[in-house]
């Protein structure tokens, strides 16, 4: 499918330019790029801050504070889930943890956590804490599956072997929906029923995943699921992070952090002693959140739900689709796609090795940035670039295209 039958949101984001010219900006996998409103919803907080000062919190339809709950029926189609079952808050790293605080239990006989060799590192650091904090050894309790040798990507098939042979050891699988170093996407469904067959609680980190590609978390039926909002949500740098509860736990006696805001609001201000959780992921609240992080999110989900993720989804697999094939037919000497070539084990970004080593590769990554073409580096030899279905277009992918061709012409790697 051709991108321009796809509509396209360009007109709505600030790409940056260097020297009169747009770059060329592929790193909307690590910060998305501004959308055109966000000034405007910044300002609105800023002026009820002005006018109303504490009286904000009770004025005007986007009231302070009930302020989180504009962005949860956006959030939720976005992750296939209840409203209930999602709630913007702190960071992932803190949502990771304080999922784990209820859902990690760990017993004598189960107390390891699987995760992807390789995984973010602050996920990983998240889950060796946990495993120390409950009196664990990480060498022993944590499993790091690999992809097998001379693959670039974990097959399913392993996910399944291993869940069947030590998944009654297991208590928690904790999984990516796409993987950070090479953009594979996974079958959340299918690794949760299987976790669950063998009695392990299922948390997704979906980091890389939620606005690149379809996620439904309730029908996958997962336990919990985590993400941030600065990648493809594009609500700026260090924004408001999420974070899923199925509805089955929405009333759970589960052991938790608990704070203030996660206190039903019908008593929350009598300013009881006892902690009464509010049903569904708003009891993992714990302070009242950042307006100014949640007022971005609202410009960015707007505009999703203005062209709909179904309609992205089409236009990112063309988009991504005509990069890898051009890549393939032009590049395939000097650049490796660690990417699964089926497009539907990926989402918009596509992880390229340089053939000729470290040193060639991360020369091609700065000749690249020094002509405004703006993607990203992963140690150790990896470029990563993503086209996202919003603001990019095939024009951007050219131009990628032909400034490798002519850097490894001139005999630069």
């Amino acid at each position: 499918m051709a991108t321009s039958s796809i509509p396209s949101l360009r007109a709505e984001f600030a790409i940056p330019q260097r020297d009169g010219r747009d770059l060329a900006y592929f790193c909307g996998n690590s910060l998305g790029l501004m959308p055109r409103a966000t000034p405007g919803v910044l300002e609105r907080v800023i002026e009820q801050w002005r006018t109303h000062a504490v009286e904000a919190h009770f004025t005007d339809a986007d009231a302070w504070m009930p302020y989180h709950e504009l962005v949860r029926e956006g959030l939720a189609r976005l992750a296939g889930a209840q409203p209930s079952e999602v709630v913007a808050m702190n960071s992932l790293t803190a949502n990771l943890h304080l999922m784990m605080v209820g859902f990690y239990r760990p017993s004598a006989a189960r107390r390891k956590i699987l995760i992807e060799a390789r995984a973010f590192p602050s996920d990983r650091h998240a889950v060796v804490s946990q495993i120390r904090f409950h009196g664990g050894d990480p060498a022993v309790d944590l499993i790091e599956l690999a992809p097998l040798p001379g693959a670039h990507c974990i097959a399913q098939e392993q996910i399944d072997e291993l869940l069947a042979r030590q998944g009654e050891q297991i208590a928690l699988v904790l999984w990516p929906g796409v993987q950070y170093a090479t953009g594979q996407r996974f079958e959340l469904a299918r690794i949760a029923a299987l976790a669950h067959r063998h009695g392990c609680t299922v948390g997704f980190d979906l980091a890389h995943a939620l606005g690149n590609v379809p996620v439904d978390l309730h029908a996958a039926d997962a336990d919990f699921a985590v993400w941030c909002s600065y990648k493809y949500l594009n609500a700026g740098p260090g924004a408001i992070a999420g974070c899923f509860v199925h509805e089955r736990h929405a009333r759970a006696d589960l052991p938790r952090f608990a704070g203030w805001w996660g206190h039903q609001q019908g008593t929350r201000f009598l300013m009881g002693a006892e902690f009464q959780p509010t049903p569904g992921a708003e009891g993992w609240q714990l302070s009242n959140p950042s307006i100014f992080s949640l007022a971005p999110l609202r410009a960015s989900l707007a505009l999703f739900d203005r062209v709909g993720l179904p309609a992205l989804r089409a236009r990112s697999l063309a988009l991504t689709g005509w990069l890898a094939d051009a890549i393939a037919a032009e590049l395939h000497a000097h650049l490796e796609i660690l990417t699964p070539g089926d497009p539907q084990q990926r989402g918009c970004q596509l992880s390229l090795r340089v053939r000729a080593g470290r040193a060639a590769g991360r020369r091609a990554f700065e000749r690249l940035s020094a002509q405004g073409i703006v993607c990203d580096w992963r140690e150790p030899d990896v470029i990563r670039a993503a086209p996202v279905p919003l603001y990019n277009e095939v024009e951007d992918c050219r131009r990628l295209c032909d400034a490798l061709l002519a850097h490894f012409e001139t005999g630069s790697e």
